[in-house]
């Protein structure tokens, strides 16, 4: 099932400012939180998905890559194989509404994993991949190695010794969060903050880790799998959600982002989703015609050159070329056609080329020459 446009969801318009696109959030939020929905997963779906198209506006890096790429730039329309989780999007909440979650005022709670208790979530990672012109016209899979901080397996990221070094918060009582009363002009006012003793956990850890020091992490070695769809860009981005680097004590894990590098072809050269071939021919071809045979990324494909084709003479193979990403229209190839003069002559063909020097058929014409190859491909690219 594709997913919807993200300025559809959050009901904004693409050029919407930084402070139009938080507010349409926060009432999406507060219509469908799942405190003031119990039980209405319709509500819950509504509630994921305004985070998330949240989650990618509201980070210019982001949006700049969805606005040019989609939902494939973000890792989004089947790319990641993630999407938020509940987690995620409470861990929003303090930059929404500028410090814990307004729910447990509004709704009474929300369960300590919600709204008090800060989650931690780990950096994002940047990695390179290089692709070859074929990978590009084609997607591929790629399985890449990548050192990186992953969950303590001696402690399951917790940080403790043992289960029994665990031990609920004693200044929040496992909440995460602190509450002060506090008398104003206006009456009674409550803030909440987050608790100074676990910063947020709502946990204690009396014996730490010998493995990770208490951290719940460890540096270590994942293997990847990457696909790349087809169609992507050199200097491209793409992210993979939750393939970062792991959080301290569980947390949420960071992104993987990919940067897309093209690897340079020996004869094809990329304009946009169009494939250029600069194809050499001698002046006899030119002058008679032939059947000639051109690489593509595909493979070879065959081209008539026509009898007096000139210097500068654009065909074109239709299709031939780069697909646009998440759409099924494909670019073409442009063969660039130029003729080759020989540099050398043995006596023979210097006699018959004397010959010819006369003749009106092999005398320039005025008026007639071809438009240079710049003017023409500006021309066939508007």
């Amino acid at each position: 099932m594709s997913k919807r446009d993200y300025y559809d969801v959050l009901g904004v318009a693409r050029n919407a400012s930084a402070d139009e696109i938080k507010k349409a959030y926060r009432k999406l939020a507060i219509k469908y939180h799942p405190d003031k929905n119990p039980g209405d997963k319709a509500a819950e779906e509504s509630f994921k998905e305004a985070a998330e198209a949240y989650e990618v506006l509201s980070n210019p890096e982001k949006k700049q890559r969805y606005d040019h790429y989609g939902h494939a730039g973000v890792g989004g329309g089947g790319y990641s194989g993630g999407g938020m989780n509940m987690e995620d999007i409470f861990s929003q909440f303090g930059d929404i509404f500028g410090g814990g979650s307004p729910f447990e005022s509004f709704f009474g709670g929300g369960g300590q994993q919600r709204g008090g208790r800060r989650v931690a979530k780990g950096s994002n990672l940047r990695i390179k991949v290089k692709l070859t012109l074929e990978e590009i016209a084609n997607g591929t899979e790629k399985k890449i190695k990548v050192n990186k901080q992953i969950t303590c397996k001696t402690c399951d990221g917790t940080g403790a010794r043992d289960r029994s070094s665990i031990s609920t918060c004693s200044t929040c009582g496992g909440s995460g969060a602190v509450r002060r009363v506090t008398n104003t002009i206006l009456g009674q006012m409550q803030t909440t903050s987050t608790c100074p003793t676990c910063n947020g956990s709502g946990q204690q850890v009396t014996a730490k880790c010998t493995a990770c020091h208490g951290d719940g992490t460890v540096r270590g070695e994942e293997t990847i799998t990457i696909n790349i769809p087809a169609g992507v860009s050199d200097g491209m981005q793409l992210s993979m959600s939750g393939k970062g680097n792991a959080a301290p004590n569980g947390g949420i894990p960071g992104d993987l982002i990919i940067l897309i590098e093209e690897i340079p072809h020996e004869t094809l050269k990329r304009e946009g989703n169009n494939i250029v071939y600069d194809m050499h021919i001698s002046i006899v071809d030119a002058a008679l015609g032939y059947s000639a045979e051109v690489p593509t990324i595909d493979g070879k494909a065959k081209i008539k050159i026509e009898p007096g084709t000139q210097s500068g003479k654009l065909l074109r193979l239709k299709g031939k070329g780069i697909p646009e990403i998440n759409s099924y229209h494909r670019g073409d190839e442009i063969i660039h056609v130029n003729i080759w003069t020989p540099k050398a002559l043995n006596a023979e063909e210097r006699a018959i080329l004397e010959k010819l020097r006369d003749s009106p058929n092999f005398k320039p014409q005025p008026g007639k020459h071809d438009k240079s190859f710049f003017e023409k491909m500006k021309e066939y690219f508007e």
